[in-house]
């Protein structure tokens, strides 16, 4: 495993750069993307420092999946979506953009969406939705 301690999710678990979060515990933390492909595109990452899924304990691989199944729902519910996206991608060669396992939660098609890291969300509107979600949580 060749993980980064300086990417951008590890300072973020480290409050060393913001977030607009949706849910944390001990071993997860739930954000907006600030790049979103859709409105309520949400980020679930685990506290495990790995890169990649390949690289997560299996604890904290099912701890994860647990959590993104419960914050798919929330976002479902508020943004009243008729479906979900969720897709997590495993080393740049796959298109991971990021250095730390994370899951991808995007209400309605992706077919929909736009291009993935292309456009900076508004902060304001980004911590507005993280509020309706947690809500529905």
């Amino acid at each position: 495993m060749s993980y980064d301690p300086n990417n951008i999710f590890a300072k973020i678990l480290r409050s060393e750069l913001p977030c607009a979060k949706v849910y944390e515990d001990n071993q997860t933390l739930a954000f907006m993307d600030i790049m979103p492909q859709k409105q309520g595109h949400t980020l679930v990452i685990p506290k495990e420092p790995a890169e990649t899924l390949l690289d997560l304990s299996p604890e904290a691989a099912a701890n994860l999946i647990n959590k993104v199944q419960t914050i798919a729902a929330a976002v479902k519910t508020a943004m009243q979506a008729d479906g979900i996206t969720i897709f997590q991608l495993n080393g740049a060669a796959a298109g991971q953009t990021v250095p730390h396992i994370h899951f991808h939660i995007i209400p309605g098609s992706i077919l929909e969406a736009k291009t993935h890291a292309s456009t900076m969300a508004d902060p304001e509107e980004l911590n507005k939705v993280a509020k309706l979600i947690a809500q529905a949580l």
